[in-house]
């Protein structure tokens, strides 16, 4: 559970919106409740009383710059955290 912690800290500094683990991410938004469906590289992610679904795909192992903002923003707006 620790590495999850420092991966949300990790991405809500900003600390490096490229240099974000594909399968770290989607193992991160599955910690915080959301569903995941997969169809072909696309990885969908949904969670009651979430509005927004998060559609990720990986490039080159890691994920998407514009798509960790956009968790980001999710996780900011939602207030979402990691156990306790």
């Amino acid at each position: 559970m620790a590495k999850h912690k420092k991966l949300l800290e990790y991405i809500l500094m900003r600390q490096g919106d490229s240099n974000v683990s594909f399968t770290a991410l989607c193992n991160l938004l599955s910690v915080l409740g959301f569903e995941e469906r997969i169809k072909g590289d696309h990885h969908i992610f949904t969670k009651d009383g979430v509005d927004e679904i998060i559609n990720l795909q990986p490039k080159g192992g890691k994920a998407k710059p514009y798509q960790v903002k956009q968790i980001r923003n999710v996780i900011i707006r939602y207030n979402m955290h990691i156990g306790g």
